[in-house]
């Protein structure tokens, strides 16, 4: 009886391993299909909080915007980890980038709204509006049509309508002291410098002060036209670079300013992290500059690059610093870009400086105790007294030259300055509030008579006075806004409103320069610096320590 043999299993490999290579290869297309969607799908249920959030998106009680409630895990999520991981939305990433990239677009004005008016305090130069003939004083009454005088207007509402992309035209109406008239301007945007030197100029003869108020893209710039002009046109020997309330920025504009400060080859700061490897960032020794002796002045504002920009003078024992103990933030944050527009704020890394010492002040986890730090050094005396500063790292950290320094929570400085008590007095935080409003009013019919009077700052200076008429208009002012005065309390602060006051006529009539001239006249972490770099220091002895 004829009949099949049963198949060997060889056989049946040969009849089936086509048919199984055909399944193994539409399975890996389908695959790669899936995969390619999927990674084109940002809505794609990857894990619990996904998971989660599309439950509420199809069945919860209440319409929820899946957007705010994507953001609220974000921040919950990251507040697990240091206070400067933090998420920043689309609505909030413009904002961010425009202060570190050192530019944005817009008109190119400064303005104050006072009483329902917007009142334009500053003017940049050889910005847009300068260009369109826009001048410090003028108030702007029409945005294109819409009426913006006396309307509650707020600063937002005014960016909004102001800001727009380079090249576009906007045409307001401003009301200028003298002119019956509103007078119409069209103005053309473009890209505005935002400088993060505030101001350069020499104290006396031999020094001269650079004041930063951030590290952005164009510090480094800024600082070295700044210089170059202290050094060849005024023959600037010593230097003193303000980083007070300087909350950081790029580490690399810290960095490069430090090496015109070195002859040497130094380490300047390293960077450390569990995914980060090591990193040292060292001086060249081949600065363009012979600067002399130099000081630094902090305060407990002044953070990240502006601390390991004093560590670095510190424990090289290159120059002196002066103040108080700076912020304490020695974190290391990278940016990642989300599919959305939106960002990623991660810490990667710690910083260190020459010595060793890890200046990030503690945390816990609770945002709210570190974000009050401030009030915790006021309230221990340790801003008006050196004796109160608390170190957390008890590790004996050295100088080049064997000086101790201490790590834990900021730079603290070689010289002490305590804070004036008086500017946190409450009368005259009320008071000092109301300065600005003050002056933009009194100028708005005295400003051309004082200009006239005074055609340069260097006569101002000398000759114009906060009077006692003026200081009367100034309570008679404050007593508009409900705010009495009281005679004894008056006398402790009256000298330093009377500063405060001329420092910003200063400033409206001879720009910032004026401002801080005149401020820096009185300011003791100033005159401190100037007499120790007269005295011929180039780095504090261990006995400076105690000065106060």
């Amino acid at each position: 009886m004829g009949g099949h043999l049963p198949l060997s299993s060889t056989e049946k490999v040969n009849i089936f391993l086509p048919l199984l290579l055909a399944l193994a290869l539409a399975g890996g297309i389908w695959l790669g299909f899936e995969l390619s969607n999927n990674n084109k799908n940002p809505n794609l249920v990857l894990g619990k909080l996904d998971e989660i959030l599309q439950f509420i998106d199809a069945r919860y009680l209440e319409n929820e915007s899946k957007n705010k409630l994507e953001d609220t895990a974000i921040n919950a999520i990251l507040d697990e980890l240091d206070p400067h991981s933090n998420y920043i939305s689309l609505d909030n990433i413009e904002m961010v980038n425009e202060s570190l990239s050192g530019n944005f677009d817009g008109i190119g004005i400064e303005f104050f709204i006072l009483e329902d008016t917007i009142f334009i305090v500053g003017v940049i130069n050889k910005g847009p509006s300068d260009s369109a003939g826009l001048m410090i004083g003028d108030k702007i009454i029409m945005i294109n049509d819409s009426l913006v005088a006396g309307n509650g207007i707020y600063n937002k509402d005014v960016v909004n309508k102001l800001k727009g992309l380079a090249g576009s035209d906007v045409t307001i109406k401003i009301k200028r002291m003298g002119e019956e008239n509103l007078i119409p301007i069209t103005i053309t945007r473009g890209q505005i410098p935002m400088y993060s030197v505030d101001v350069a100029y020499m104290l006396n003869e031999t020094t001269g002060l650079i004041k930063i108020n951030r590290f952005s893209s164009t510090t480094y710039k800024e600082f070295m036209v700044a210089l170059e002009n202290l050094v060849r046109n005024h023959n600037m020997q010593d230097l003193i670079i303000d980083l007070r309330h300087n909350p950081g920025g790029y580490l690399d504009a810290a960095t490069k300013i430090l090496d015109q400060l070195f002859t040497s080859k130094q380490l300047l700061v390293y960077t450390e992290g569990r995914s980060y490897h090591r990193k040292e960032y060292n001086s060249t020794g081949n600065s363009n500059f012979d600067i002399g002796k130099v000081a630094i002045l902090i305060n407990e504002s002044s953070a990240s690059a502006s601390e390991i920009m004093a560590g670095a003078i510190q424990d090289n024992d290159r120059g002196i610093i002066i103040g108080r103990r700076s912020f304490g933030k020695g974190l290391v944050q990278e940016q990642y870009k989300l599919s959305d527009g939106s960002a990623l704020r991660l810490t990667v890394a710690r910083y260190y400086t020459p010595s060793g010492r890890y200046i990030q002040k503690p945390y816990d986890g609770t945002e709210g105790d570190y974000g009050q730090d401030l009030k915790h050094r006021y309230e221990s005396g340790e801003l008006s007294n050196q004796d109160s500063i608390h170190f957390t790292d008890t590790t004996i950290y050295k100088t080049s030259s064997g000086r101790i320094v201490h790590g834990g929570g900021g730079i603290v400085p070689d010289i002490f300055i305590p804070i004036d008590t008086n500017i946190l007095n409450p009368y005259f935080l009320v008071m000092n509030s109301y300065v600005r409003n003050f002056v933009y009013r009194y100028l708005d019919q005295r400003r051309h008579s004082i200009k006239n009077e005074f055609p340069d700052f260097e006569k101002f200076n000398k000759n114009f006075n906060i009077n006692p008429l003026i200081f009367k208009r100034f309570i008679a002012y404050l007593e508009t806004k409900n705010i009495t005065h009281n005679d004894q309390l008056l006398q402790n602060f009256e000298k330093l409103l009377k500063t405060q006051l001329k420092a910003y006529i200063a400033d409206q009539i001879y720009s910032k320069v004026g401002m801080y001239k005149t401020l820096f006249k009185h300011d003791p972490m100033v005159l401190r610096a100037i007499k120790e770099l007269k005295r011929g220091q180039t780095s504090v002895n261990p006995s400076a320590m105690n000065n106060k």
